[in-house]
């Protein structure tokens, strides 16, 4: 069995692991909450309730973008991990909308609470839970290179922060008896759980329209300083789009002209797969070579060359501006 197939299961089973965990924890808030009355609780639990349907979502995404390349898809399936990342910030500030509209009902109406300590304990289980399952979808959707289990991640673990929120403002109630600082706790949760839907619809939205990533360009650029050879004598109009964990690279190399294509095409062939190595990137570079044109005499050390203009006096690294650039006419 591949290294690729068995990081493929390996996505498939924490994404279950999510939705088994996320209905625990939803049935530990939603108790909470049926015990307690209180507004903020509830708030708590219409969370989690997103937190399944997404972990769902999410499952369906890890398995259709596991599927390798084909003629329909030939830059594979990978894009569908962001769609389930735009779903679940769409379905993130939904909850958001219903939860301002019950804090609002409870600071007009009034709320009732009871037994809020028992309450609050359960809802306290319920958040170490999540807190747990957060980070570790998070570490793993960064191992494995899923953004839908990354997302998921991301949006557990501002679940778990909200209900820490959502506790010492409880605690606040309990203390004081004042009982509209329950329905103001739900409210503030509502608002920052529109913020994180937000980011995650701008975050997906501009991955879907292959917007440049300028960390995943510099960490491509750093890999190839370090395993570039002399004969690679520059780089142009280089861009990436990512794909759901794969990377996409198009790039101008540079070569001596008097190279014949065969000499050439495996350079840059090689050069581009030595290149996303060691960025630890998994991807492909398409590379169009160009010859030199007696134009980088100055940064090339070739002592045979027959056509030199000028002597070879810089070994400068490749620098960003002149990589994303245009190539010289």
């Amino acid at each position: 069995m591949s290294a690729e197939h068995l990081e493929q299961r390996s996505r498939v089973r924490i994404a279950l692991l999510s939705i088994t965990a996320g209905v625990a924890v939803l049935g530990l808030k939603y108790l909470s909450y049926i015990l307690s009355g209180s507004v903020a609780l509830k708030s708590d639990a219409i969370e989690s309730v997103v937190n399944v349907v997404a972990a769902i979502f999410a499952l369906g995404a890890v398995v259709f973008a596991g599927k390798p390349a084909d003629k329909e898809h030939p830059y594979g399936h990978g894009k569908i991990e962001h769609f389930s990342a735009a779903f679940e910030g769409g379905l993130i500030s939904l909850a958001a909308a219903f939860i301002l509209f019950e804090a609002a009902h409870g600071l007009i109406h009034g709320v009732e609470l009871k037994n809020l300590g028992l309450g609050l304990a359960v809802n306290l289980v319920a958040g170490a839970l999540n807190g747990l399952l957060g980070w570790f979808l998070l570490a793993q959707g960064r191992k494995t290179r899923s953004k839908a289990l990354e997302a998921d991640g991301h949006h557990i673990l501002s679940d778990f922060w909200t209900t820490v929120g959502i506790v010492a403002g409880l605690l606040a109630v309990k203390l004081t008896g004042i009982k509209w600082l329950d329905p103001v706790m739900a409210m503030i949760v509502g608002l920052l759980l529109a913020r994180t839907g937000f980011r995650l619809v701008k975050e997906s939205s501009q991955a879907l329209l292959d917007m440049e990533d300028p960390k995943v360009l510099a960490r491509v650029l750093a890999s190839m300083n370090r395993v570039r050879t002399w004969d690679i004598i520059a780089v142009h109009e280089m861009r990436t789009f990512r794909s759901g964990r794969y990377t996409h690279v198009d790039v101008h190399m540079v070569v001596p002209e008097y190279y014949p294509v065969r000499q050439a095409h495996d350079l840059c062939e090689g050069f581009g797969k030595r290149a996303l190595e060691e960025a630890d990137i998994e991807g492909e570079v398409h590379t169009h070579v160009d010859p030199c044109g007696r134009l980088y005499c100055e940064r090339c050390p070739a002592e045979a060359c027959a056509i030199r203009r000028a002597p070879h006096t810089d070994n400068a690294a490749f620098g960003l501006e002149e990589a994303t650039a245009a190539g010289p006419a």
